[in-house]
């Protein structure tokens, strides 16, 4: 559809964009828009109808309003490096870009604080606050690219969420214009506030409930030492057991990933990280703290490592060794693009005592469909990262790994965990929520939905699958036949 073939509420809305902003700031050309017809999840592209890039948060509340008042979608987009399609474009809707605004307002080394525009890089935060010796603990594997308001509306987590949490448990505030276009503030520059946790709400809601144009972090402390462990195994379950006997010790590592046989030997190639190429699985571990204290928790993980047949173990204690040793996994993503034209990457979460028996599962269903499969993903906490590899120049391809990965997301809940640990939703999961969540609990969504976005105008079709979808997806735990929800079903 052309510009001019767009109705009249649409021709508004882009006169509106217009006036209010630069024209540089207001895409509409193809060339233009063919950046935005896709975020990380690239097996699924759509042109956008336009993209308003606006520059202060006064901008974002008119370009919403008026979309509100005309009935305009609105889709809001960080760095696009989210991989659910969170940020697929709307036909028809405005492509909201926060990327200009991307201003690091305070940092606070008193109350251990930053005050970020959504556009700062995730990096960028810790990079401001070195010089005070402080740092923000989410660090996705996107963290030199990701934006903050990026990271806050998919929850994101990162090497060392197992001991420091996730998005939600390290932003204290945030400033958000809703649906209607009024602008409201959620949490504060302290560690409580009264009132349901409408912030923890906020987190992970993938841009259905407001457009975040400002955010409060807490920092930590930089730790006054830590080291990095490397282990080999050969086998992937000594490697899953014996993370399970670190955590059932009661030691909480900064981080602890796991890669397997073809994730290390890609990485390898790409980074030359120095990891063994003959292992089946690889742990990297790092542990922090005091001296003293690093020092009994070295000894310790070391020897559970080796009663759990770790063959090879190498400590890294300075700060170019531990760089190297995280490049590699820090790496794994692009590093396994040079495998296979294309991959999918899967987002579950399981428990860790199901961790050897999920790994045989999806080795199992990689044989069935013929695709194969890379590992890389954070042991401690359960998230799974399976990388699928396959060619979309291949008729059929696409469609088999989307299936595959939804086999394996069954697998994950099947095994007690999640569809989902820290990329979201987007549109790659809608289909498999309804393999998790209940007609009611589904409806209970929508009703949260409604009560912050009336018009469902704030990113249609994410996140949250119909309830007739699941209904003629047969979901496990869906209603058959007639739904109690139709009054819902417009969302």
């Amino acid at each position: 559809m052309t510009l001019t073939q767009h109705s009249a509420a649409h021709r508004a809305v882009l006169g509106k964009l217009q006036r209010l902003l630069p024209d540089d700031c207001v895409i509409t050309d193809a060339a233009g828009l063919r950046p935005y017809e896709t975020d990380g999840l690239t097996a699924i592209r759509e042109m956008p109808w336009v993209v308003a890039l606006p520059e202060t948060e006064e901008q974002v509340t008119a370009i919403v309003r008026c979309c509100a008042e005309h009935g305009v979608a609105v889709i809001p987009r960080g760095a696009g490096t989210g991989l659910s399609g969170g940020a697929r474009p709307h036909q028809q809707g405005v492509v909201l870009g926060l990327s200009k605004m991307a201003q690091i307002l305070a940092v606070d080394p008193e109350n251990r604080i930053a005050r970020v525009q959504p556009g700062v890089r995730n990096l960028a935060i810790t990079q401001a606050a070195e010089e005070h010796g402080l740092y923000y603990a989410p660090d996705p594997s996107s963290q030199i690219a990701c934006s903050i308001g990026g990271n806050v509306a998919e929850n994101a987590g990162g090497v060392h969420c197992l001991k420091y949490g996730l998005t939600v448990n390290n932003v204290l505030g945030v400033r958000m214009v809703t649906a209607a276009g009024d602008i409201v503030e959620l949490g504060g520059a302290v560690y409580d506030n009264p009132g349901p946790d409408l912030l923890a709400l906020l987190c992970g809601s993938e841009g259905m409930l407001g457009i975040v144009t400002e955010v409060t972090v807490a920092l930590l402390p930089s730790p006054e030492t830590k080291t990095v462990l490397l282990a080999a195994f050969s086998q992937v379950v000594d490697a899953g057991n014996a993370v399970a006997a670190i955590i059932a010790a009661g030691i909480i590592p900064a981080g602890m990933e796991m890669m397997d046989k073809m994730a290390v030997q890609a990485a390898e190639a790409f980074a030359k990280a120095g990891y063994p190429l003959d292992a089946e699985a690889i742990l990297i571990i790092e542990l922090d703290g005091a001296d003293a204290e690093l020092a009994t928790l070295n000894d310790q993980v070391t020897e559970l490592l080796r009663s759990h047949g770790a063959y090879q173990i190498d400590e890294a204690h300075d700060a170019a060794q531990q760089a190297r040793l995280w490049k590699g996994r820090k790496s794994a993503f692009p590093a396994v693009g040079r495998l296979s034209p294309d991959y999918l990457c899967m987002d579950g979460t399981i428990p860790r005592k199901t961790l050897p028996k999920v790994l045989s599962e999806i080795d199992a269903i990689s044989q069935t469909f013929g695709l194969a499969v890379a590992n890389v993903f954070h042991a401690a906490d359960g998230n799974l990262h399976p990388l699928i590899l396959f060619d979309a120049n291949v008729p059929g391809q696409t469609d088999k790994a989307m299936a595959m990965g939804a086999k394996i997301l069954e697998a994950c809940v099947a095994a007690g965990g999640t569809v989902t640990g820290e990329h979201g939703v987007g549109v790659e999961k809608l289909d498999t929520m309804c393999v998790q969540f209940t007609s009611e609990e589904l409806a209970q969504f929508f009703r949260l939905k409604a009560a912050l976005d009336p018009q469902a105008l704030l990113n249609p079709g994410k996140g949250i699958p119909t309830l007739t979808r699941c209904g003629e997806l047969g979901g496990m735990h869906v209603h058959k036949g007639r739904l109690p929800f139709p009054e819902l079903d417009r969302f």
